[in-house]
């Protein structure tokens, strides 16, 4: 452990620096093309698995870098064919992502922090401490591994990805958007950064970081009320960034990216399931383009949270829906198996 602890890992590494160190090894710049090709787009696990380059060569790798590949350590199958990994990281701790197969697509839901810091009170994964940021890497295997189940289990290729799993991608931001540009880079995965959603709980100057820097992927923010009272309640962030914050930023967003937004709201029994709420979210949803999912509520267990019943989730539907907004109603999968929204929380 304490030599791999002094290994760079060899992820790290841009393509130019690789070549450089290769240089200077006393090898060809092309090799280092070859073991940059193995790293990302065959995603090799190890330097014996790249039999291209010699023996000496790997062993050089060897002495000098590590692959600090994930581990998925835990599979659970729901009944719906959903799909959740426990993944261990380099140094031991645990996050979750999820494979959610429907009729036309394969979404991997993956994490993006061990835990997080913004305390949802609906959230299980909000009752974890934060620990780290994942790194690019780690992010880029949890959706190789779904990739490799999808084709596996399911003779299907993965289709979309969404930063939804364990916590707050834009708190993470650099290694997220580092990520995603190798994940969409043809000497990656070379998916289609459209195929790829990051949800945020509503980080104002993070989402108009995104817009200055031209982001590319579909915006989703986790909303859930539009009064800032009764989101106050259920989400502290909202007592730094409140809905005018928030509404700001999206329509900065939307200046200057021109892409709509999708909110994810649940409606919950006796906090939000109101005509005066679904009100609030319809003025909401007029700042700027936008679609609406209602997600079907997943219990963590305490009882404070209960989903509302069918008839004011319709009413919701009925609001939006003769308003122009695109609405649905989006059932939640795996939750079995503990691994629909709201659920990850490493309880294995």
């Amino acid at each position: 452990m304490e030599e791999t602890s002094i290994k760079r890992d060899i992820r790290r590494l841009k393509l130019e620096e690789l070549k450089a160190f290769f240089v200077q090894q006393g090898e060809k710049p092309f090799r280092a093309q070859q073991a940059y090709d193995w790293l990302w787009i065959k995603s090799a696990k190890s330097f014996d698995q790249m039999t291209n380059l010699s023996l000496e060569t790997r062993e050089m790798m060897k002495n000098h870098f590590v692959i600090n590949h994930i581990k998925v350590d835990k599979m659970q199958r729901s009944a719906d064919g959903t799909i959740k990994n426990a993944v261990t990281l380099h140094d031991g701790l645990v996050v979750e992502s999820v494979l959610i197969p429907t009729e036309k697509r394969i979404t991997a839901c993956v994490s993006s922090q061990v835990g997080c810091s913004l305390a949802c009170k609906f959230c299980a994964t909000a009752k974890l401490k934060r620990q780290r940021n994942l790194s690019p890497d780690e992010i880029y295997d949890q959706v190789v591994a779904i990739k490799e189940q999808a084709e596996l289990f399911y003779g299907r290729p993965l289709t979309n990805i969404v930063f939804m799993g364990m916590g707050e991608p834009l708190l993470n931001y650099a290694n997220v958007t580092e990520a995603i540009s190798k994940i969409t880079n043809q000497k990656g995965l070379g998916m289609a950064t459209k195929r790829i959603t990051v949800s945020t709980v509503g980080v104002a100057k993070m989402i108009m970081k995104m817009a200055d820097d031209g982001v590319k992927f579909n915006l989703a923010v986790s909303l859930h009320a539009a009064i800032n009272k009764t989101r106050s309640s259920i989400m502290p962030i909202n007592e730094t960034n409140s809905l005018e914050e928030l509404g700001q930023a999206l329509a900065y967003w939307y200046q200057k990216t021109k892409s709509k937004v999708t909110y994810e709201y649940v409606v919950w029994k006796g906090i939000n399931d109101t005509l005066e709420h679904a009100e609030a979210l319809l003025k909401f949803c007029k700042i700027i383009p936008s679609k609406v999912n209602l997600i079907e509520y997943n219990p963590i267990d305490d009882g404070e949270f209960q989903q509302a019943s069918d008839e004011s989730l319709n009413m919701y539907m009925d609001l939006l829906e003769r308003n122009g907004i695109t609405t649905r109603i989006r059932k939640s999968r795996g939750k079995d198996i503990d691994a629909a929204c709201g659920q990850l929380a490493n309880k294995g």
